[in-house]
């Protein structure tokens, strides 16, 4: 039990360059997908598709694919920044702003071309580097039954991504989820690229590899177990 413990508590996503020389054993590989295949789903719906990408020419393709910035993304983004480690300790809650470019942290200033373009040219690389990319699926023509939205259904992808995530950690293999390719117009082309059935939505995609250099430190927050529990009554904070 501990050591699951310690699994989810080391859990993190490894970004920057993965080493390209060095290839995931097809054993490895297939540890992390039999993860993924007991995960929990609703009503046992098991219902993703997820497409493996090592070849360099389609990774080159996918790199290539541009990915709307929203206005939106960047005025919500900012309620979760925090500009200082002390104002995130004291958050419990988001991100360090400092793991932002500066126009995407900064209320009211528009980020100019050259600050997309840095973000473009980081995730370009990212996906040029990545040993192996996968891209989660689903049908949205099935849901769990009486599942408002398909939030059950949901739930079961994100358990998914939770068993990979842990046995790749376990075995000493990088993972960073990909959020960029599930909005049009880069889920079309993305799409085109993988002959993805036109009837398939994309969920989310994720990169697998060793990373060249250590994961950088950063401050990492939860809320304590009494800040978000309630003991029979909501607003009962206490498990005693």
């Amino acid at each position: 039990m501990d050591e699951i413990v310690k699994l989810i508590r080391e859990r993190q996503s490894v970004k920057g360059p993965y080493d390209t020389g060095r290839t995931i054993a097809k054993q490895d590989l297939r540890q992390i997908l039999e993860a993924a295949r007991w995960a929990p789903t609703p009503h046992n719906m098991q219902n993703y598709e997820i497409v493996l990408v090592d070849d360099n020419s389609l990774l080159e393709s996918l790199a290539n694919i541009r990915y709307p910035i929203t206005d939106s993304f960047i005025q919500e983004n900012y309620q979760y920044l925090s500009l200082s480690e002390e104002e995130l300790l004291r958050k419990k809650i988001g991100l360090s702003g400092t793991r932002f470019p500066a126009a995407f942290r900064t209320p009211g200033v528009k980020p100019d071309e050259a600050a997309y373009e840095e973000v473009y040219s980081g995730l370009k690389r990212v996906i040029q580097t990545s040993p192996v990319l996968g891209v989660v699926t689903y049908d949205p023509d099935k849901r769990a039954p009486d599942s408002e939205g398909d939030f059950l259904g949901h739930i079961g992808i994100g358990c998914v991504l939770e068993n990979m995530w842990l046995v790749a950690h376990s075995l000493g293999i990088g993972l960073q989820v990909i959020s960029i390719f599930n909005k049009e117009p880069a889920e079309g082309e993305v799409k085109r690229v993988l002959a993805i059935p036109e009837s398939l939505k994309i969920a989310f995609a994720f990169r697998l590899g060793y990373a060249l250099c250590a994961p950088a430190k950063y401050l990492r927050v939860r809320r304590e177990v009494d800040l978000f529990i309630h003991h029979n009554q909501f607003g009962n904070r206490s498990l005693d």
